[in-house]
């Protein structure tokens, strides 16, 4: 397996957890050289 599909189904994985976790928001995916090297999470909690 090389670098790119490493590092690919790592920030799937990342990207699983944190979708399950979260009810409202959004997820940003920053991408370098076709190489995906920071993922961004911003969390809302709504208030009845």
């Amino acid at each position: 397996m090389d670098k790119k599909q490493a590092n690919f189904e790592k920030a799937v994985e990342n990207l699983k957890k944190m979708m399950s976790s979260m009810n409202y928001g959004s997820i940003t995916l920053i991408v370098q050289d076709n190489i995906i090297v920071q993922i961004e999470k911003n969390e809302k909690i709504r208030l009845r």
